[in-house]
């Protein structure tokens, strides 16, 4: 896993008032929520004695282990250990790993890495404050990055998806178009057409799209949107579980429906077919060895793969 990034981890409704704990980014990790309401985020196993601070409760803004009570704030510093009794210090070095968190638009980020980042926050797509949104989490056997880069290839629709959104038959790939948005997010305009005896065209050959066109948009480390048009979106947040293993965190933004009961019913109608879409997917990417994705030379890439190339390079720069 890239280090020093904030990585979307769960949703907001999934961390109520008693301790979660979950595997992420291939380590134990416990979450809960202080009196404030703030989420925070410590290492699961105690630095006592391996015992989950998940099976634990809180305790004022505190976790206590369920094993010998001792009590955490959300920076990791033990505050006490009753075996020794209230008045006797806490030794300095009983410290769990702990991880910044920040919550907002119903996701939970946590910065994993050893730098501090200071003020910088997660960015996340603008323009969704009128919709609508309905989620739903499936697992993948794989990789995060393997799922992420699926989303980015826009050559296997007419394979993968040929009863869905590959229907047609439009196998050549022209272009497509990437643009660099900032140095953390990128933009992938697609230009899939019929076999008509012509080459694909390069990138350079396309013309630019209108920017509230169809698109993809990807903001590292783990954040997509198929940009359908302004009234509907399809985002996810592919999340780590561990090396070989990914949650992914589908969601439908909407507001072609905006009366409430009415959205929820319409976005409940809608959900099925992108959970078929995504099965195309996770059938055939669960199959990729290896697990993770790698710009080894290993894999003969053709041209419409650049934005899977440019999303490597990034994460090797990274």
């Amino acid at each position: 896993m890239n280090t020093d990034q904030w990585y979307i981890v769960l949703e907001s409704t999934e961390v109520k008032k008693k301790p979660v704990g979950v595997t992420r980014l291939n380590e134990k990790l416990v979450f809960w929520r202080d009196q404030s309401n703030k989420v925070h985020c410590l290492s699961d196993p105690c630095i006592h004695r391996g015992a989950a601070l998940s099976f634990g409760e809180c305790v004022d803004n505190h976790i206590r282990c369920p094993f010998h009570g001792l009590e955490f704030d959300s920076t990791g510093r033990c505050v006490i250990i009753p075996a020794n009794g209230a008045a006797k210090p806490v030794p300095e070095n009983f410290v769990a790993h702990g991880y910044q968190t920040y919550e907002n638009h119903g996701f939970i980020w946590i910065f994993f890495g050893n730098t501090d980042p200071g003020e910088t926050k997660p960015e996340f797509f603008g323009g969704l404050g009128n919709h609508s949104k309905l989620t739903r989490v499936d697992p993948w056997a794989t990789h995060f990055s393997r799922a992420i880069e699926n989303q980015l290839d826009v050559a296997h629709l007419p394979f993968v998806h040929r009863k869905t959104i590959g229907r047609g038959g439009r196998t050549v790939a022209d272009g497509p178009r990437l643009t660099w948005l900032h140095k953390n997010r990128f933009r992938v305009d697609v230009y899939n057409r019929l076999e008509n005896g012509q080459p694909a065209k390069f990138p350079n050959e396309t013309p630019a799209k209108p920017e509230d066109s169809q698109h993809l948009d990807f903001i590292f480390p783990n954040l997509w949107q198929n940009y359908l048009s302004a009234r509907i979106r399809i985002v996810a947040a592919f999340v780590p579980v561990d090396l070989e293993h990914t949650l992914l965190y589908l969601r439908l933004y909407q507001n072609i429906i905006t009366v409430p009961g009415l959205s929820h019913i319409f976005n409940l109608l809608f959900m099925p077919l992108n959970i078929r879409i995504l099965h195309e997917d996770r059938r055939v990417v669960q199959t990729q060895v290896p697990k993770a994705g790698k710009l080894d030379g290993t894999e003969m890439l053709f041209a419409a793969d650049m934005p899977i190339v440019q999303y490597r390079r990034k994460r090797q720069e990274i």
